[in-house]
């Protein structure tokens, strides 16, 4: 449990929206040292976009199971234009539990706008499926976990699958599926369409662009691109065909107003999907300290939802 309470810890942070990089004039940490029970691959290549190429980190057991492992893939924070897939510790905890997981890369926003990103994360799922025998992993179980901008991605995954103007052709391997069997979103946005407003008074612009993170997403004002805002939104896709879904949200997130979630849960309600939301009291963007349910609690309920889907 306290792997699992730490690697939640590092998640949060990885998911934040400020990167995670030392300010300057500071030493940058030191590298990150691999368990010595588990395999880690920091720089797999899934696919090669505008002649550079998109990697993922792999981290699972030295010795796995008799079965073939159930997956979970990490989808960074970082509002869509920092942040990275090379941190691991938020799976360190999950390998250790005979899951093979994998953090993954994709096209921040000002290098492509959207639908770059959503298309980036269904290339790196199709790439895992066909490579299923060789790392010996289920196909068939895996889910998917991301904070801010990660939720939104991994919420959009759950909603989207069989959308083919999502799918894109990013690494190839078009014979496999992109589809997931469950969703943990830690505070993404779902509506793009309602940011703006959600947010109310708290002015989340980038002086340089006059933008939002969200607006720099889609490529432009929120007003004169709405058909791309509501093609980013998860919630555009509901129906019953989506996989259950664990949404967990600060009361008190003000860059990630909670009515994004809300509105997310009354979605996935009204089609009939499974969807589990847990408020989290006094929980800013990260939820901080004195959150109700504690960081603990909360890493507790996510090991318990994805052990339900994936084993």
């Amino acid at each position: 449990m306290k792997r699992l309470c730490f690697a939640l810890l590092i998640a949060l942070c990885v998911a934040s929206l400020a990167s995670c990089q030392p300010p300057a004039g500071q030493a940058p940490p030191r590298q990150f040292q691999p368990p010595e029970d588990l395999e880690y691959k920091p720089d797999v290549v899934f696919a090669t976009v505008n002649g550079r190429d998109l990697h993922m980190t792999l981290v699972y057991p030295k010795q796995p199971p008799s079965v073939p492992m159930p997956v979970v893939v990490w989808v960074h924070g970082g509002a869509w234009r920092a942040g990275s897939y090379k941190g691991a510790g938020q799976l360190i905890g999950l390998a250790r539990q005979g899951y093979f997981c994998a953090s993954i890369e994709y096209r921040l926003s000002q290098e492509a706008i959207f639908p770059a990103q959503i298309e980036d994360c269904k290339g790196a799922l199709r790439f895992l499926r066909a490579h299923a025998q060789e790392y010996r992993l289920n196909p068939d179980k895996i889910g998917v976990w991301g904070g801010s901008a990660g939720g939104h991605l991994v919420a959009l995954l759950g909603t989207s699958g069989g959308v083919k103007e999502l799918e894109g052709d990013v690494g190839g391997n078009l014979e496999q599926s992109s589809a997931v069997q469950c969703v943990v979103d830690f505070f993404g946005p779902s509506d793009m369409t309602t940011m703006i407003a959600d947010r109310g008074a708290r002015i989340l612009v980038d002086q340089a662009t006059g933008l939002t993170p969200e607006e720099a997403l889609i490529g432009g004002k929120t007003e004169e691109h709405l058909e791309v805002a509501k093609a980013a939104s998860p919630v555009t896709y509901v129906d019953k065909s989506d996989p259950p879904f664990l949404i967990v949200h600060g009361e008190v997130d003000k860059t990630v107003p909670i009515k994004q979630s809300e509105r997310l849960d009354e979605a996935l309600r009204a089609a009939g999907v499974d969807c589990t939301f847990i408020r989290v009291k006094n929980g800013g963007h990260g939820f901080g300290p004195n959150c109700d349910p504690s960081a603990q609690q909360i890493n507790q309920m996510v090991m318990e939802f994805l052990n339900k889907h994936l084993k």
